[in-house]
């Protein structure tokens, strides 16, 4: 896998990587667009059976121009295979053939799972972000079509690994899906082309709240007895900043790609806040709240606020302003967006002009009926360069917060610090990539001011 120069420029980045959907169905060899079997059945396996990853297969056995089947399992804990494996089939019943001989559990799992595919099967990569370059690997080599969950990357060097990887499936005419599901909402698409044609005016300002309780794993308590380092950190993954990200990329990344779409753009620059507050025993890498100000090339803003503390006044949503009026992009969670556009800035009842109509179709389960018709049409498909950047400058937004320095596009694409680059060879009983400091009994929490170069 080849990588952009260290003094690699956001522009050469952008044109470089942008080839790749172009020569998606030109280049390489051919794989077949689906299972070869006389049913013309689509074999499926799940890599990572969490809830994330439990939805997914879901979203997949009821995708439109199937049939598609559930065929192999694989996690590190059996206990979570299991009980994915019993949500799933109850849900889908003769779609699910996963023989007990086709569960695997362990850090070689995924790879085993795969080996129950064909050329032109899929496979779901629901694993923690940090394993998420070398199952893609290994997909591309078995010819396999992924579908891969959000964010991709955390940091900037498997932020380039994972283009090359982008570029590798392309040219093997690999369809390839990233859990990015607001791209796939008509609500929101209907808002983008209007947007576009200029209903709102120019864009000046985006802003995106996620401020809830604590969400997933991001609290982290002292490990147990009963359990490795490893295995702890792999569980409770939303504390770690290499498994994950932490709860900024896992979670805000979201809101943060709704915006861009709207604005059509990535922003080149980002500086931020963050704090850690009422944090009793937790032991994790989070902050509790973030502020980020994006920056784009003509000027306009992205602000972003995040926080995770119980008892505060909650919003989840995501708005955006031009020099006409303004539009909600998502009002409630991912789901349904209700987008509205409003004459004027203060986004009344009365200044409606239009809202998106009700109800609205599942984006969950729109992207997987866009990827599974590309892969019977034989359509080019591949999201890996956009859920990549979408991931870059997540993480960007996480860099400057972490660091108290303003951090820009390029500076986070050719930041040498990569959390975990040892990913590849974790075994169960081995050590894990991040050791408590055994006299704070914490774990290396980030330091703005003090550490600005790296986040911990």
């Amino acid at each position: 896998m080849t990588e952009p120069k260290s003094g690699a420029s956001r522009r050469e980045f952008l044109k470089a990587t942008g080839q790749v959907a172009a020569a998606s169905a030109l280049a390489g060899v051919a794989i077949p667009s689906v299972h070869a079997g006389e049913d013309n059945t689509i074999g499926v396996a799940l890599i990572g059976c969490g809830g994330r990853g439990t939805g997914a297969a879901a979203n997949a056995l009821a995708a439109k121009g199937g049939p598609l089947k559930l065929v192999a399992m694989a996690d590190v804990f059996k206990d979570r295979l299991d009980g994915s494996y019993d949500a799933i089939q109850k849900e889908h019943g003769d779609k699910v053939d996963v023989a007990d001989d086709r569960k695997f559990v362990g850090f070689d799992a995924y790879k085993n799972a795969m080996d129950c595919l064909k050329a032109g099967d899929i496979a779901i990569l629901a694993t923690p972000p940090a394993f998420r370059w070398v199952q893609f690997t290994r997909a591309i080599e078995k010819g396999l079509h992924t579908f891969m969950e959000k964010p991709v990357t955390v940091d900037g060097p498997t932020t380039r690994r994972m283009i090359a990887l982008g570029e590798d499936a392309a040219k093997k005419n690999l369809k390839v899906g990233v859990g990015l599901m607001c791209r796939h909402c008509d609500a929101r698409g209907e808002l983008f082309k209007r947007i576009q044609d200029g209903q709102i005016g120019d864009i000046v300002l985006l802003r995106a709240y996620r401020q809830t309780g604590p969400v997933g794993s991001a609290l982290v308590e002292p490990k147990p007895d009963d359990i490795s380092e490893l295995m702890y950190q792999i569980k409770r993954f939303h504390g770690f900043l290499w498994a994950s990200g932490g709860c900024y990329s896992d979670f805000l990344i979201h809101n943060i790609d709704e915006c861009c779409w709207m604005k059509d753009a990535w922003p080149t620059k980002a500086k931020g806040t963050g704090a850690r507050t009422y944090r009793e025993n937790f032991i994790d890498q989070n902050f509790d709240t973030y502020s980020v100000e994006y920056s784009f090339d003509d000027g306009a803003k992205m602000l972003l606020e995040g926080r995770n503390i119980d008892g505060c006044s909650q919003e989840f949503a995501s708005y955006v302003h031009g020099t006409k009026g303004s539009a909600v992009i998502s009002s409630s969670s991912h789901t349904p967006a209700r987008c509205k556009i409003y004459k004027g800035q203060n986004m009344t009842k009365k200044d409606v002009v239009w809202s998106a109509p009700q109800p609205e179709a599942n984006p969950y389960q729109l992207e997987w009926d866009h990827l599974v018709a590309a892969i019977r049409d034989d359509k080019p498909y591949n999201e890996v360069r956009r859920g990549a950047e979408a991931s870059l400058v997540t993480s960007m937004g996480r860099m400057a917060a972490h660091t108290g320095q303003l951090v820009t596009f390029d500076d986070m694409l050719n930041c040498p610090h990569e959390f975990a680059p040892e990913v590849d060879k974790l075994v169960v009983d081995g050590p894990a990539p991040l050791r408590v400091n055994p006299s704070t009994g914490h774990y290396p929490w980030p330091q703005p001011g003090i550490l600005t170069d790296r986040e911990f």
